[in-house]
């Protein structure tokens, strides 16, 4: 499963210290291995789902896009094998800049 992480993913892996970024690394390999183990949220961030995971007795979350499949024409099915990875870290104001992010502020 091909995956593709957004920027403030990769800025806050890119500022962990390194046993964090293998247990995030960790949690992207078994979101990978099964799209559907994180809660799906609703209203604004419908269409997102969010893995919890702890860390140093402190809980991190993980907001990702699951693959799509889109019907295309007379039932061809067309399935996306990408999974796009959102935003990583504590729960600290965690959805309110997510949110941010996905309106494009």
């Amino acid at each position: 499963m091909n995956r593709n992480y957004k920027s403030p993913f990769r800025l806050f892996v890119k500022k962990a210290h390194k046993p964090l970024r293998l247990a995030i690394e960790d949690e992207v390999d078994s979101v990978c291995e099964n799209p559907a183990i994180g809660e799906p949220k609703k209203g604004d961030l419908a269409g997102i789902l969010v893995h919890k995971f702890k860390f140093n007795r402190q809980e991190y979350l993980i907001a990702y896009r699951p693959p799509t499949v889109v019907q295309t024409g007379n039932a061809a099915l067309v399935e996306f094998l990408v999974i796009d990875f959102y935003k990583v870290g504590t729960h600290d104001n965690f959805y309110d800049e997510l949110k941010r992010y996905l309106r494009g502020e």
